[in-house]
């Protein structure tokens, strides 16, 4: 009898932990680490997101890991009926999709690695517009003569494509699908390394960071 409590107990208290888990991550604008969960619900966190993770698998919402976080997003087939035309009022630059491309495919990379990639000098408004996205952060020093900074995405960069983690990158298609790319056939090989394993950019500078 005794142990039965205990079980029921144990049981209730496990269906607590699970409702506040979704409670904080229904509430959270932003995904939450493991780590501050695990301070709210114990160290057990992991197979609590699981289980939640498996409860919403077949909803219209799924629980998803996002960079170093977890979050509630739109389940993915249901995306093309919920997706609303936006008008963008900064539209992103030739220089700065390419420049973005080459971040997140060759990360961590430095400026001079950026420009020597694309052919042509990178603007300082060109990172700092991407920067102002939150898809981009300055990384660590190259402990390279000048110490040069390096750059790379973000967990925001990441949770924009619902990805897990870089190895999870889009293809042209969805950056395109997305809004980050427009029809015109900016950037060749995308991923891919040519001689020097650099990305295929065709074209130049645009000259306009707008």
């Amino acid at each position: 009898m005794i142990k039965e409590v205990t079980d029921a107990q144990e049981a209730e208290a496990r269906i607590g932990r699970l409702r506040l888990l979704e409670a904080l991550l229904f509430a959270s604008a932003e995904p939450l680490d493991e780590e501050t969960l695990a301070g709210r619900l114990g160290p057990e966190v992991g197979p609590l997101l699981e289980e939640l993770r498996a409860h919403y698998a077949p909803r219209g919402v799924n629980l998803v890991r996002t960079g170093g976080g977890w979050a509630f997003r739109t389940a993915t087939d249901l995306a093309p009926e919920l997706r609303r035309e936006e008008e963008v009022s900064r539209k992103l630059s030739r220089a700065a999709i390419e420049t973005l491309a080459i971040i997140a495919y060759h990360q961590p990379v430095t400026r001079g690695e950026i420009e020597s990639i694309r052919g042509v000098a990178t603007s300082k408004g060109t990172l700092d517009l991407l920067m102002e996205h939150g898809w981009i952060r300055p990384g660590k020093r190259r402990e390279t003569p000048g110490r040069p900074l390096t750059w790379i995405t973000t967990d925001h960069f990441l949770d924009h494509f619902g990805l897990e983690s870089v190895r999870d990158l889009p293809s042209v298609d969805d950056l395109r699908a997305a809004g980050l790319l427009d029809s015109r056939p900016v950037l060749l090989g995308l991923g891919t390394a040519g001689d020097d394993g650099g990305l295929a950019v065709s074209g130049e500078d645009d000259g306009g960071e707008s």
